[in-house]
């Protein structure tokens, strides 16, 4: 993964090092914020100690989740913009694909934080689940996002005008992940997490393909 992220800024790079100096603050301060959240993610050595976003543990899954929708939501647009010479403009689909993202993701980690439930316990960390239970996380924090996000999206994507076999192909992976954080209630193995959790990004991202491609 090192290598093809080297090589694959190599390429960018190569393409647009002419232009680089000339991208407006807005893409600079773009480029920058998630790198910059992935380092306070997993902590910086000061004199007056030792300080990561990941000891917060409330807060880690919405960390996690903001660094990873940046980069497969944002970071795309803003190097295509860079490369053609264009510049880059927030709009709503853009802004709302980025909270999208962001909501899925984070609902993913809190799902995992499950499985780290006596680890976090013993090491003190105030996760969701350590702090209200392994229940009410589910039921009152994680299936309420779930239904909000699939509430929104239907709204937003009826609003828009999406075809129907647009929005029924993007509400699978809103549909699963209601289905699997349902199962948490009962104890699964590491593999359950490994495979069906992170799984659900594959799909979302095979859906969303689908959905945009063909429809």
């Amino acid at each position: 993964m090192l290598l093809l992220l080297v090589i694959s800024s190599a390429v960018v790079l190569k393409e647009g090092f002419s232009r680089i100096l000339d991208i407006s603050l807005l893409q600079w301060c773009l480029i920058l914020i998630f790198p910059v959240a992935a380092v306070l993610y997993y902590g910086l050595n000061t004199r007056l100690g030792k300080y990561n976003l990941r000891s917060i543990g409330w807060l880690k899954p919405f960390v996690i989740g903001f660094i990873w929708a940046g980069l497969v939501t944002v970071y795309p647009v803003v190097f295509y913009d860079m490369i053609n010479n264009s510049n880059y403009a927030l709009n709503p689909i853009g802004v709302f694909l980025f909270i999208k993202n962001f909501m899925f993701v984070s609902v993913l980690c809190i799902m995992f934080d499950i499985k780290d439930y006596a680890m976090d316990y013993n090491a003190q960390l105030k996760t969701f689940v350590v702090k209200v239970g392994l229940r009410r996380t589910i039921f009152q924090i994680i299936i309420p996002l779930c239904i909000v996000g699939l509430a929104s999206f239907l709204f937003y994507g009826i609003q828009r005008g999406f075809h129907w076999m647009k929005l029924s192909i993007n509400v699978i992976p809103f549909l699963l992940l209601i289905v699997v954080a349902y199962s948490l209630h009962n104890r699964r193995s590491v593999l359950y997490y490994l495979i069906i959790i992170d799984g659900l990004m594959l799909v979302k991202a095979v859906c969303g393909s689908l959905a945009m491609l063909y429809f």
